[in-house]
């Protein structure tokens, strides 16, 4: 049965799901990337298009859940706290360790790979780390470098510049927002606007800033990330404890569920016709629908219908989702490692496509949850470095 309850200034189970979720993904998603013809750190020799489709689906909300999702624990936490200044120290040490530990010591062996499968090197990774260490510009890419953590250091520094106005922003909610999302929500159009004033930043991002400034997510140039990602982390501490705004994602569940069924399956159907070298663009609406509508509208209504997924079932406590709120950073820093390691010498096995990618899926999550439970967790000085607390109580 749903669960329907919506107690806002208690813990959100449903959004702790949410997170663990959306890492899951983001694991699989990059698993994908090994196979799929875009660039990644290294490939597979099965390279196809097979996974493209589901990936394409994913691609246009599944970060941006994650920054909403960040806003919102930035609020829960900071209301907790007496001091801003104590909870900023707090959130700094937990995020820039992880970050500084994963660029000397997790990131390393995607690089040497990398640069080993593009044949810049051909040492072994001892020797590679000298160079990897001493910011070696002779490389096609930069090193040392963050890769995957780029997320962690772009909630380090949302996290920085939102801090010395959270208190603010907060009082100003509980004042006079509430007043206002109530006059926007709760009427007979409240879901309505829900859906469509969101899109705005969705729109910003792809067809004003992204031609001209294309991800980089090397965060001093990467200005249209920044615009929408920011944005909506901006928007998830503003809507935290918003009762009128979670009460219009309860209402939405069924209309915005069929949106993004309908646009999933228009894109579907796009992309089969592309495949089969249908030129799409001579069919006006379904392109319009395809492009503009999928990375824009998609996006949002994506994200709601998750939150009111989540909201209706997901809102219960359990040891399982415990376990996986605090495993779920440190399987997030080790993962692509993993992936990019075991995956390069996988795909060396002469495997069938089917069997290395069971392999490499089952090895990644194992190996995760083997390094998370007998080592991450139970060393108390391997804590710090992927952002877990030294008492494991």
């Amino acid at each position: 049965m749903p669960h329907t309850g919506l107690q806002i200034d208690t813990r959100r189970y449903d959004l702790d799901w949410l997170r663990v979720i959306s890492f899951g993904l983001l694991i699989l998603y990059h698993i994908g990337m090994f196979y799929v013809t875009w660039d990644f750190h290294v490939k597979s020799v099965h390279i196809g298009t097979t996974f493209e489709p589901i990936m394409k689906l994913l691609n246009p909300w599944r970060l941006s859940l994650l920054f909403l999702i960040s806003g919102i624990a930035i609020r829960f936490a900071i209301d907790k706290h007496l001091s801003i200044s104590r909870f900023t120290l707090s959130r700094s040490l937990t995020l820039l360790i992880p970050i500084i530990f994963g660029m000397l010591v997790v990131v390393a062996p995607q690089s040497w790979l990398q640069l080993v499968e593009n044949k810049e090197v051909n040492s072994g990774f001892i020797g590679f780390y000298r160079q990897y260490l001493s910011a070696h510009d002779g490389f096609s890419i930069i090193v040392p470098t963050w890769n995957h953590l780029w997320y962690v250091v772009y909630i380090f520094s949302y996290t920085l510049i939102l801090a010395p106005f959270a208190r603010v922003l907060s009082k100003a909610m509980n004042i006079y927002g509430n007043a206002l999302t109530r006059r926007i929500f709760e009427t007979r159009f409240g879901v309505f606007w829900l859906l469509c004033l969101p899109i705005l930043l969705f729109w910003i991002h792809h067809f004003v800033l992204k031609p001209d400034f294309p991800s980089t997510h090397a965060l001093v140039d990467d200005w249209a990330n920044h615009q929408l990602y920011f944005s909506i982390f901006v928007v998830g501490f503003l809507i935290a404890k918003d009762v009128s705004f979670w009460q219009a994602v309860q209402r939405a569940f069924l209309p915005v569920t069929l949106l993004v069924l309908i646009l999933a399956a228009i894109s579907c159907v796009v992309w089969y016709l592309e495949s089969q070298g249908v030129k799409t663009n001579s069919f006006i609406i379904v392109e319009f629908f395809s492009e503009r509508i999928r990375k824009t509208a998609f996006a949002w209504f994506s994200i709601v219908a998750l939150l009111s997924i989540a909201q209706r079932y997901l809102n219960t406590p359990s040891l399982i989702l415990s376990y996986l709120n605090q495993a779920v950073f440190s399987w997030y820093i080790l993962h692509q490692t993993l992936i990019v390691m075991i995956g390069y010498w996988l795909t060396r096995q002469s495997l069938s496509f089917f069997n290395e990618f069971v392999l490499l899926t089952l090895s990644t999550y194992l190996m995760c949850f083997l390094l998370h439970e007998y080592i991450i967790r139970r060393q108390k000085w391997v804590r710090p470095l992927f952002g877990m607390k030294l008492d494991s109580s």
